[in-house]
């Protein structure tokens, strides 16, 4: 038996498709499968009478038609990257799954013959893709960006212009005292990420790139992170940089937190000079992200500035970065985003090449402990005072700032959120908060938008890949059954007994209650500390389960069961520290949340491909340390 794949064309990404589609085919038959089977794989135009979906943009939207038997059949799409994601989604009707980053997250059945499948799809959302943060090493982010397209995204998102924060928090090991590390240069930043951005070019993945830093960079300060600054601006910039309490200085001495005099057109042109600069230079990139300052409340407070919103004076900045790039004849895609401050939407200007631009909707104040929902009755915006704003939590009022701005602009547009950059932490069972991304992902088109980004870590999959595993599901399929994804993703990840941690999750979730922990109750909640107290005991009554699957014979299912061994060790540490917290015992609470704190660094030899230990120590150490 011989597996044969005949290709369309030569495009890298279809050639690549071909080769994974024989990989794993070889792999799941191994012989057993008495005759050769043959596949066509390629771009519809091809082929004749290949019934492809109807899509608004054949060359970003992804649509296929999968029609096999047995003995074979054709593979087709409308661009390259959709035939990559056909073969992953032939494989998974097949009975592959990818529970997680790296080969131990593989589930690949043996079968002595080919289902037959035919599938004939378009994705419910053009934009499906995920954003650099945390700490990562170049392995992290490699796996992780392999592993997108099998579970059906088509998008990755390397933010700043070398991702250097992001890889020297896992080099440098500065927080895990028991390990030695190693800070990270910027130039060996610059060269991890060319080459992860081969790996997404091999793939025909869309490029989404820099975001931070336009308010710094092209004015000759470096913005590498979230770090105070040693040395002081240059004179000449000086005057350049916000002018807040009646001072024009770093803001809190970070630079890339920094707003600039919007106001003067000479910050503005050195900007779009910048961003047409950069386009130039890059033309791999798909979608070019042009941020603002980040924090908030620390925007410009001069007479002219005075005069208008910020996002007015973005959007005339950005208008005049476009009339740059249509002069260079440049057709980079420029990504703007509604964030802090600028979720009051300008009140004059107006962009003159609409298609040229990307909404992004970054409503990093909002809670998780309720989704997205069409709601016509959406309540009034607050009045815009100047570095005097607070920012709602609620959804509705979230979505009020998101409806201001589409009165404005109609065109593509996506959700950045954050679900599963802090928030996971706060239900380590993973239960509620993949409830909360599969509702969000099902009504982003009911509020408008096209598409969601994550910006989250990149080892989040102790306990479990569910979170992201309905999260892509739901962005392709809208109406996808949570439940349904939910049973699979069990039975994938953990065997015969996936049923059974289910329910065990399922009770951890409730546990801890997460809109507790998100502090939307009081601290000394009396039902908080009781349920919180009775984790260890829960974990306890699971652990024969989990100690009798750790020697599973198939090596995905034995090894998901060793990571929750991991994981229960950890949250029983977790949950005795909270609960004492709650109970009003702050001294007992910081001392068991430091030996919780000293068990994960010690584990993390073990558990660094699943948990991101830097951004779990930053995170919930909130709880125990007043900063």
């Amino acid at each position: 038996m011989a597996v044969h794949v005949a290709v369309s064309c030569d495009n890298p990404v279809v050639v690549f498709a071909a080769k994974e589609l024989q990989t794993y085919l070889t792999r799941m038959l191994n012989g057993e499968q008495a005759r050769d089977c043959t596949f066509e794989l390629g771009l519809a135009d091809a082929y004749s009478r290949i019934p492809l979906p109807p899509v608004p943009n054949p060359s970003v939207d992804d649509r296929f038609h999968i029609q096999c038997e047995a003995a074979g059949g054709v593979i087709a799409s409308g661009n390259p990257r959709s035939v990559l994601l056909a073969v992953y989604r032939y494989l998974t009707e097949q009975g592959c799954r990818w529970v997680r980053p790296g080969d131990d997250g593989e589930y690949v059945p043996r079968l002595s013959r080919l289902r037959e499948v035919n599938v004939t799809e378009a994705a419910s959302y053009r934009h499906r893709a995920v954003c650099i943060e945390g700490a990562v090493s170049y392995e992290h982010v490699r796996d992780m960006i392999a592993w997108l397209p099998k579970v059906g995204f088509n998008g990755y998102f390397i933010q700043f212009r070398e991702a250097h924060t992001f890889f020297n928090r896992w080099y440098a090991r500065e927080e895990n005292p028991f390990v030695v590390g190693e800070r990270l240069s910027v130039e060996k930043a610059a060269e991890l990420t060319t080459v992860l951005e081969s790996e997404i070019k091999k793939r025909g993945l869309l490029y989404h790139k820099v975001g931070h830093g336009w308010t710094c960079e092209p004015f000759g300060i470096k913005g590498l992170g979230w770090e105070r600054e040693t040395v002081e601006p240059a004179k000449e910039i000086v005057p350049y940089l916000a002018m807040v309490n009646g001072e024009r200085k770093l803001w809190g001495g970070i630079a890339l937190n920094t707003n600039l005099c919007y106001s003067n057109p000479e910050v503005r042109r050195i900007m779009a000079t910048a961003i047409a600069d950069y386009a130039e230079t890059h033309r791999d990139i798909d979608y070019l992200h042009v941020w603002l300052a980040d924090g908030s409340n620390n925007n410009c407070e001069c007479a002219a500035c005075q005069k208008a919103r910020p996002s007015d004076f973005y959007v005339q900045m950005l208008n005049e970065a476009d009339a740059e790039l249509t002069r260079r004849r440049l057709s980079t895609r420029i990504v703007f985003l509604i964030y802090v401050d600028l979720l009051w939407p300008p009140e004059k200007e107006r962009f003159v090449h609409p298609e040229r631009f990307v909404l992004m909707f970054a409503p990093i104040a909002r809670t998780y402990s309720e989704s997205f929902r069409s709601d016509e009755n959406l309540p009034p915006l607050p009045p815009y005072r100047r570095n005097r704003l607070e920012f709602p939590r609620d959804v509705r009022s979230n979505l009020a700032f998101l409806r201001a701005w589409q009165e404005i602009f109609q065109g593509d547009s996506f959700d950045f959120d954050y679900h599963l950059m802090w928030d996971h932490l706060y239900d380590p069972g993973h239960m509620q908060i993949s409830r909360t991304i599969g509702a969000d992902m099902m009504a982003l088109r009911d509020i408008g938008l096209n598409g969601f980004v994550s910006c989250q870590v990149q080892r989040l999959f102790l306990p479990t890949g569910l979170p992201m595993t309905v999260m892509a599901r739901t962005l392709w399929n809208r109406t996808a059954d949570i439940e349904s994804v939910t049973n699979d993703y069990f039975a994938s990840a953990f065997g015969p007994d996936g049923a059974a941690c289910r329910t065990y999750l399922e009770r951890l979730s409730a546990l801890f209650d997460p809109p507790y922990l998100r502090g939307e109750r009081p601290e000394g909640d009396k039902d908080a500390a009781k349920n919180l107290a009775a984790v260890p005991e829960h974990i306890r009554a699971f652990q024969p389960v989990i100690e009798k699957n750790c020697s599973l014979s198939e090596p995905c299912w034995a090894r998901s069961w060793q990571y929750l061994r991991h994981h229960a060790e950890i949250t029983s540490a977790l949950a005795q520290s909270l609960a004492a917290k709650a109970a009003g015992d702050a001294e007992q609470a910081q001392a068991l949340w430091a030996k919780t704190l000293e068990l994960v660094w010690r584990k993390e030899p073990e558990i660094h491909p699943v948990l991101d230990c830097w951004l779990f120590a930053n995170t919930l150490r909130r709880k125990f340390v007043k900063e």
